[in-house]
């Protein structure tokens, strides 16, 4: 890997005034994988959308980016688009929004198959069939699939292959695992490497997970406030990291096993009790019914925190939609302080969710962008009714959540992700409730911000002795705030116990493999964990 694929010379990237990217320099060589990693606003997405034209026209952008020898800012529209998609290929965080909902996916492969070559439609479906093998799907089912019928990991795999179609030289990940179960993750991963070894590609990997990145990564450049901090291997970066700003950032990863133990509590009586739980969804089309829970049994105590694991499909939200109401259960029962949710009166019911509190995955989309902050927060007092002194409550929940007071009047553009989601929990806490349910709370955040908003949480859980359902499929997470977890796996659960007896001596299988695919912040761990897992 003596010849550069990839080389950034003196990149600066600027937004009217705004400058968001400073002289950036980095190369990538054929089949490396560089990692690109640094907090939300560091620049790491803009430098890469930048390699592929993505960028918006308000932004201006300086220095050169040579690839193979042909500076990417210099070409004209046509030689930009025969570059996009047949010499670099683009995996995007969220697969959903990278694929038309409307057409079946062996539409949509052979359409960018025809887009770059002039073939028939026959060779074009050939030519997807064989992308979606390379990927390690079912070609036959995944062809005549819509988008919604795969899972996320699925849908992943098939923008891989899409972004594969010319055999590109160079493949921009951007967060390609963020939204993903561990052990799904996983799986995209190794597919990431296995690509990289059969194909010769490289891959510039832009992530904020730092596991993500000790698992695949060759060479690491850590960005902060558009500026490169620190270049350095893998091994060298976790090592012995250079800046402090990534010592920072090492400081701040979680990782499974490296939170120590809490002492144990005496259990406190039962806020929540689920017993028997069934959910039934009629899917239509002569499908047979699909159970989403299946004979559900736990509890939560008035001032414990639950952890509630499980990959995509295995009915942690179909609970937490139960307990709030919004899905009615097919069998079981749910209590939440003494009032049986289903069978409630219209009056017990309102009174229920009074008592319960929900801190959403994404607070950019959970907070109404047209409202100041303090209207947010004041929401749940003006529904349910309580009268006067709204401004004075918002103040004290902004001082609960640690942030500044004064700030009442800002919307929430003018904060950061991590201020947004104190501002999402501020408003859950509004009506003092005995339930808090935390759906993936910090999956969206940068390393250092999720740290201190797991802080926050477990500060105002013992202040305000509420009881917790925390939903998540990071271990790591759950084992820094929970007390007990219950492992669900196809709508039942497998496993329930103290977070360190489930998560550190697992006794089911399919805990064993939750663990065993939780990335780590340790390269060298991650390649013993690799030939121990293959």
């Amino acid at each position: 890997m003596s010849e550069h694929l990839l080389s950034l010379r003196a990149v600066s990237i600027r937004f009217g005034e705004v400058e968001a990217v400073r002289e950036v320099a980095f190369d990538v060589a054929p089949g490396e994988v560089v990692a690109l990693v640094g907090e939300s606003g560091s620049g790491k997405s803009v430098t890469a959308l930048s390699l592929l034209g993505l960028l918006p026209d308000t932004a201006t952008v300086t220095g050169s980016a040579l690839l193979s020898g042909r500076d990417l800012y210099t070409v004209d529209d046509r030689e930009r688009r025969a570059v996009r998609g047949g010499e670099i290929g683009m995996v995007f965080q969220e697969p959903m929004s990278a694929l038309n909902p409307v057409f079946r996916i062996g539409t949509q492969l052979v359409d960018a198959v025809r887009a770059h070559r002039k073939v028939s439609r026959a060779a074009a479906r050939e030519r997807a069939g064989e992308l979606l093998e390379l990927v390690e799907l079912d070609a036959r089912r995944v062809l005549r699939a819509y988008p919604h019928e795969l899972s996320g990991g699925q849908l992943q795999r098939v923008v891989i292959a899409m972004a594969l179609i010319h055999e590109p030289a160079l493949l921009v990940a951007d967060e390609p695992t963020t939204a993903l179960d561990v052990t799904v993750q996983a799986g995209i991963l190794q597919l990431l490497r296995s690509l990289r070894d059969r194909l010769g590609t490289a891959i510039l990997l832009v992530t904020h997970d730092m596991g993500v990145v000790a698992d695949i990564a060759d060479r690491v450049v850590v960005l902060r406030a558009g500026r490169v901090v620190e270049e350095n291997t893998v091994d060298g970066l976790f090592a012995q990291p250079r800046a402090e700003y990534t010592r920072e950032l090492l400081d701040s990863v979680l990782s499974l096993g490296s939170t120590p133990p809490a002492a144990a509590r005496p259990p406190a009586e039962p806020l929540v009790s689920v017993v028997d739980l069934e959910v039934t969804y009629r899917v239509g089309g002569g499908a047979p019914p699909v159970r989403a829970v299946d004979g559900v049994t736990l509890e939560i105590g008035a001032d414990e925190v639950l952890g509630l694991v499980g990959e995509s499909g295995s009915g942690k939200s179909t609970i937490s939609s139960v307990l709030t109401g919004l899905v009615t259960p097919s069998a079981g029962t749910v209590r939440v302080g003494g009032v049986d949710v289903a069978r409630a009166s219209a009056r017990e019911r309102r009174e229920v969710r009074r008592q319960i509190g929900i801190v959403f995955q994404n607070p950019a989309s959970a907070l109404n962008p047209r409202a100041t902050i303090g209207a947010s927060i004041a929401e749940p007092l003006v529904v349910h009714g309580e009268r006067g002194g709204h401004r004075e409550r918002v103040a004290e929940l902004l001082t609960a959540v640690r942030l500044d007071p004064g700030w009442i009047g800002r919307y929430p553009h003018e904060l950061s992700g991590g201020q947004r989601q104190r501002v999402g929990i501020a408003r859950a806490l509004a009506l003092r409730p005995r339930l808090l349910i935390a759906d993936e709370p910090t999956s969206a955040l940068d390393v250092s911000v999720q740290a201190a908003v797991l802080d926050l949480l477990a500060d105002l859980q013992r202040e305000l002795a509420f009881a917790c359902l925390f939903i998540s499929h990071d271990l790591a997470v759950v084992e820094r705030v929970a007390d007990r977890v219950a492992v669900l796996h196809r709508g039942r659960v497998v496993e329930e116990g103290p977070v360190a007896a489930v998560l550190g001596a697992p006794r089911e299988d399919y805990t064993r493999r939750l663990v065993a695919a939780a990335p780590v912040a340790d390269p060298q761990r991650q390649r013993e964990r690799r030939q121990t897992l293959s």
